[in-house]
């Protein structure tokens, strides 16, 4: 049963305040779905437990899931599913030139988006950090991947990790002096959230890289820098934001190099020489 139909269905033995909750799903699911559990309880004027409660009753331990489901059933089921500019009757050139202008078009609204004081704060404690954790599930992985193996070509004390088990270790067992990254496109990865709050408790210093600015994650965090990009209702998963992040990481990179001066330079260099004797 589709979840509109399933909320239907049980709306008589929903409570007052539940029913609320209902009635905005069912009419504006289109916008729902962009919104984070915390933007859905303000709409709903009700709190972000008693929207896990509906969600639980419906059959739903998680938000992000039951987001996904709702953006599947407003989608039109065309290639717009998958990027919104693109037509059933599209030829191979016009998706080429479409994907590559989208991704354009975002790179571009970096500028907007970023601002230099947030970036240069960033830097500062990056500087000043004694480690340095790299956090990401699924696709955000592959971004917390790429930042881990820029920084550590600097000698920096950074590290890695995608496994929410080993994530939670590290939480529980970090201090005042280091400094997490946390990636999430929807910054709502429960992965990423227990993780963030074990290490919160012990005063580690939070820096997220997502697109949804209301986020759970925004709300644990000491920085956000925003990769929000012209992603819509009927793609669920990061796609060009994913694009944004990567250059995110690059301008990070540079500017601590920079800001590490010649030193910098020569541990590049080092790591270089490192990989190059694995060339023939």
């Amino acid at each position: 049963m589709s979840i509109l139909a399933e909320i239907r269905t049980k709306y008589n033995i929903l409570s007052p305040t539940q029913k609320k909750i209902a009635d905005v799903i069912l009419n504006s699911g289109d916008k729902v779905v962009l919104m984070s559990i915390s933007e859905l309880a303000e709409k709903c004027e009700t709190s972000e437990t008693t929207i896990m409660r509906f969600l639980r009753k419906m059959g739903y331990d998680s938000y992000q899931v039951f987001r996904v489901r709702i953006a599947q059933e407003f989608s039109d089921k065309t290639p717009r599913a998958i990027y919104e500019e693109i037509k059933p009757d599209d030829s191979i050139e016009s998706i080429k030139n479409k994907v590559i202008q989208s991704t354009i078009n975002s790179i571009n609204d970096l500028e907007r988006l970023i601002d230099g004081e947030l970036l240069n704060d960033v830097v500062n404690m990056m500087k000043n950090a004694g480690r340095i954790y790299f956090f990401g599930v699924g696709a955000s992985s592959a971004i917390a991947l790429d930042a881990f193996h820029k920084f550590l070509r600097l000698g920096l004390n950074v590290y890695y990790c995608s496994d929410s088990h080993i994530m939670s270790i590290i939480g529980a067992h970090t201090t005042n002096s280091d400094l997490i990254f946390a990636i999430s496109h929807s910054g709502e990865s429960k992965e990423i959230l227990d993780a963030v709050e074990l290490a919160k408790e012990n005063g580690t210093k939070v820096i997220s890289i997502t697109s949804y600015k209301n986020s759970s994650l925004t709300k644990l965090s000491e920085k956000v820098i925003l990769s929000s990009t012209n992603e819509t209702k009927y793609r669920s998963d990061a796609m060009v934001s994913r694009i944004i992040q990567l250059a995110i990481i690059d301008i990070l990179y540079v500017a601590l190099v920079l800001r590490l001066g010649p030193d910098s330079i020569d541990k590049v260099n080092k790591s270089r020489l490192a990989v190059a004797k694995k060339k023939l």
